[in-house]
């Protein structure tokens, strides 16, 4: 009986707060003086990754390394095949250039080098604080470069007084954490029932589920037109999942594990193919979009193959 409850509980908290925090981020973006896109990349990006922050420093500390980085892989395969393919059906995104020039590139390039960092089958102290001070230029570099007045003209709905711009968007964020947990706990609660194995719980339910906050986010943001925060949140977070993430976690406490290169090539793949996908047209299309699900489609029914069901 808590299960379905859960489920539902948690769908509707991690919509309420995804409109909560869409919402607070347009404003505050134009009382900052920067786009909605840095906005996405930033602060919604590190809010909605915050289920999975939660996730791979549990895991780690409990000695489940191999959960964290599976979390963040699988995690980063959903937000672009499942998450941003299904946003992009829903709605086509517009597509700024200096993400095509930079951002998306950055993802490619961090995706890259988890690769060969986690190719020893473990990733150090070292390698957790390069990875975090790769974060924090990132992040001044977008503020440096991109501190600029927004349009007031892209948002739908006045402006709100900053100080509930704010109050919006912390609530949004702790709504978006709670209702991911509350999800999560209900859905691998019940593939448990349903006899599914830990192996595949991991790789689908917690990857998906803790990318949640994500996919709602991106399509609220998508339905209100504020296509900068949905796919700037995704690429994002992608980037904060793997320098933020796992770069955190590494430094509190050393991740030993390895993950299966059939993974990391999707991960990878998934990135690179992004590239050509946005640069046509600026934007991403229902046929892009439908492309992108296709191949998570593919990759997950791989999955359940491997895993007996």
């Amino acid at each position: 009986m808590f299960t379905p409850l859960a489920l539902i509980a948690g769908l509707l908290i991690l919509i309420l707060g995804a409109e909560a925090l869409v919402r607070g981020a347009s404003t505050l973006a134009l009382k900052l003086g920067v786009t909605p896109l840095i906005i996405g990349l930033t602060i919604v990006a590190f809010g909605t990754s915050a289920p999975e922050l939660a996730v791979s420093l549990k895991s780690a500390l409990a000695g489940n390394s191999g959960i964290a980085l599976g979390n963040v892989v699988g995690s980063n395969i959903a937000n672009i095949g499942l998450i941003l393919g299904l946003t992009a059906l829903v709605r086509p995104i517009g597509v700024q250039s200096m993400m095509v020039k930079r951002d998306i590139p950055l993802m490619l390039f961090a995706s890259l080098l988890f690769w060969g960092l986690i190719s020893d089958g473990s990733l150090s102290q070292l390698d957790g604080a390069l990875l975090g001070s790769m974060l924090l230029v990132y992040l001044g570099m977008n503020y440096l470069f991109d501190k600029q007045q927004a349009d007031t003209e892209s948002m739908e709905l006045k402006p709100l007084a900053p100080l509930l711009a704010v109050v919006l968007l912390l609530l949004g964020i702790a709504m978006l954490v709670g209702g991911g947990i509350l999800f999560v706990d209900g859905a691998v609660a019940l593939a448990r029932q349903l006899g599914m194995s830990e192996l595949l719980i991991g790789l689908t339910i917690i990857a998906i589920g803790t990318s949640m906050p994500e996919l709602i986010t991106s399509l609220v943001a998508a339905r209100r037109g504020e296509s900068d925060i949905a796919i700037g949140n995704l690429v994002g977070s992608n980037l904060f999942n793997i320098l933020g993430i796992l770069g955190v976690t590494a430094l509190i406490h050393p991740i030993t594990a390895s993950v299966p290169k059939l993974d990391m090539l999707v991960m990878v793949s998934l990135a690179l193919l992004l590239l050509p996908l946005a640069w046509s047209g600026l934007r991403i299309g229902r046929r892009e979009g439908a492309l992108l699900l296709l191949c998570y489609l593919v990759y997950l029914g791989y999955l359940i193959l491997m895993s007996g069901g």
